[in-house]
């Protein structure tokens, strides 16, 4: 081919990998865009205006008097309709509720260093009735702290008389993302609480709660052994865990005989990973690929609709716990781990 040719193809193929370029972007952009309802929900301005003497919050109100505290407000929820009342209430007035993540230092200290430096504390935390009449938050834990590292009198409170938002955290609380382990303590302790409060409740009825069935299994091994790697056993138990339709009681205890498999299987990756260690192998990711060989339902993919899982939990685990017995370290290759790296986000 001359070069006179060459350049005329090279002149044909742009415009069509500038095309694709262009549909690239459209779809981009196409993704990006909300789709806003057409129907109109909730309150009309009329509605939602209460009055502090109004018999929906009056009770609320002197709660709040009783504490130390100061009612400021009321309106009805705009979603719901469900009255909620403005209040100030004094710092040692309010907990964070029982079975939420650990209080982080290190953010609470920051967060008290960017309020200090905006001069205000703007965002009221949401309080409902505990347990024995206490005053509990479900979302403002490293706010209230923060408030206290700043040495605050009071806080700002929006205090509902829905006592069942305390045990929806993973909805509310947005002021620091929630990473696997927080989430799986969470709801594993909110799961507890409630075993304890609704002796024949099934622990399928929360499953709005309680996010997804696996954080019951993860936050219980966490419970076990708070260092335990969650992340690389997260695939396995998308696929296979599921609510159980059994009491909370009952699902929880057969959820503690599932953690100790599970802490028993990670035991012998721990031995796989020091094997291959000692060939050699430093790739970080190590922990991924073994558990990804050994996971039973590594390919399987779920269709439409399907709820049912492709193996029963208890199942999946004794299949791992017989591959992790008959592991073979030395059949092991570089390009196998450098997959799975790479499907894991590495380079």
């Amino acid at each position: 081919m001359t070069a006179k040719k060459a350049k005329t193809t090279k002149k044909k193929k742009a415009p069509k990998k500038a095309a694709r370029k262009k549909s690239a972007r459209q779809k981009a952009g196409a993704r990006k865009r909300l789709k806003v309802s057409r129907e109109s929900r909730g309150l009309d301005v009329g509605e939602v205006a209460v009055g502090l003497d109004s018999v929906e919050v009056a009770g609320l109100a002197e709660e709040v008097r009783e504490r130390g505290g100061a009612p400021l407000g009321a309106y009805r929820e705009p979603l719901s309709g469900r009255p909620m009342l403005l209040a100030s209430l004094p710092i040692k007035a309010v907990q964070p509720t029982p079975f939420q993540r650990d209080l982080s230092p290190t953010h609470t200290k920051r967060l008290a260093e960017k309020i200090e430096e905006s001069g205000s504390f703007l965002d009221p935390i949401i309080v409902v009735r505990g347990l024995d009449g206490e005053m509990w938050t479900p979302n403002g834990r490293h706010r209230l702290a923060a408030a206290k590292v700043l040495g605050l009198r009071q806080i700002t409170c929006l205090v509902s008389s829905d006592e069942e938002l305390s045990f929806r955290i993973l909805a509310l609380n947005t002021e620091k993302a929630h990473n696997l382990k927080d989430r799986s303590l969470e709801v594993i302790r909110m799961a507890q609480e409630l075993a304890q409060r609704r002796k024949r409740a099934k622990e399928s009825d929360f499953s709005v709660e309680f996010d997804a069935p696996e954080l019951l299994t993860l936050g219980t091994v966490y419970q076990q052994n708070g260092r335990f790697a969650g992340g690389a056993y997260s695939p396995l138990l998308r696929k296979v865990d599921r609510f159980s339709d059994r009491t909370l009681k009952v699902s929880l205890r057969e959820r503690e005989g599932f953690a100790s498999r599970l802490l028993a299987i990670d035991s012998d990756v721990k031995r796989i990973i020091a094997e291959l260690q000692e060939r050699g192998f430093k790739s970080p990711y190590l922990r991924n690929y073994v558990v990804a060989r050994m996971n039973p339902v590594r390919f399987h993919r779920a269709k439409k609709g399907e709820t049912e899982p492709p193996m029963p939990l208890s199942a999946a685990l004794t299949r791992m716990a017989a591959t992790a017995r008959k592991f073979d370290a030395s059949s092991v290759k570089e390009s196998e781990v450098a997959l799975v790296a790479a499907a894991s986000g590495g380079s």
